[in-house]
């Protein structure tokens, strides 16, 4: 019989995601995993049907579970038990261009932190 959920970090584990059960458990407990939209612990279960968005990389990579895997699988099956509809990853060119601070140039200052929100399309202040 087919089990009907799992644990979200085997699951992400089984197909192939993450390397080792131990670094999927460790990006759900720092947050860098949400289950329909919501942050996930180790221990949350995933269904067929679930978006589980994984941060990897500074990306977001958006997976909609298709099939419950508990055990490591073959990569030809781990990929048949979900659909990636993850936007493309921007072109080398375009990830270059992001300004970057120079090392050692210490912490920004709340306004250089707020341009830099700006720059990226995000807004931290609601005043704004």
């Amino acid at each position: 019989m087919a089990a009907l959920s799992a644990r979200v970090d085997s699951w992400l584990w089984a197909v192939r995601v993450f390397k080792t059960r131990s670094a999927a458990t460790a990006a759900t407990r720092s947050g860098h995993i949400r289950v329909n939209g919501e942050r996930a612990k180790a221990a949350q279960h995933v269904k067929p049907g679930d978006e589980v968005r994984v941060r990897i990389a500074g990306f977001d990579r958006i997976l909609v579970v298709r099939e419950i895997l508990s055990k490591r699988v073959g990569s030809v099956l781990a990929v048949e038990a979900f659909t990636d509809i993850s936007p493309p990853l921007p072109a080398p060119e375009e990830v270059a261009l992001l300004p970057q601070r120079d090392r050692g140039a210490g912490r920004p200052t709340k306004r250089e932190r707020r341009d830099m929100e700006k720059l990226r399309g995000r807004v931290s202040d609601p005043l704004d």
